[in-house]
């Protein structure tokens, strides 16, 4: 029969390594997460090779469809500054994706435009952010 001195040590030590686990893992979900740009932040940042995620509205009349499964399109401030960016995307495309849509792709900026991860686009739901009725 174990001794209850050793469960109790041995009850301890596991409940110190999960929380120290669990701490770990928090620490590196939080740490890892970088926020959304938007493109005036990616532009002023310039082309400086790092991936980032890019965030904004897509521009009424800027959308083109390539035969080889390319779309471009521009990406402005919410703020409604009139910045935007050129955005070379490849690969899905979600069915929400439509001219003042909000969106999030990820990539980088080259040459003045930037170029998106393939299967990097997600949409956000207009209900979602809504201003709150008065």
């Amino acid at each position: 029969m174990t001794h209850p001195r050793k469960r109790h040590v041995r009850l301890v030590v596991s409940l110190t390594l999960a929380v120290l686990l669990a701490s770990g893992l928090i620490y590196t979900s939080f740490a890892a997460s970088d926020p959304a740009l938007t493109p005036s932040q990616v532009l002023a940042r310039g082309g400086d090779g790092g991936n980032v995620q890019l965030t904004g509205t897509v521009v009424t009349r800027t959308i083109t469809n390539h035969a080889d499964g390319v779309v471009d399109f521009r990406l402005a401030d919410r703020a409604g500054n009139g910045v935007s960016v050129p955005v070379i995307y490849s690969g899905s495309v979600p069915s929400a994706f439509a001219p003042g849509r909000e969106l999030i792709v990820s990539g980088r900026l080259h040459d003045g435009a930037f170029d998106a991860q393939p299967g990097s686009m997600i949409t956000k739901c207009p209900s979602k952010y809504a201003a709150a009725p008065a």
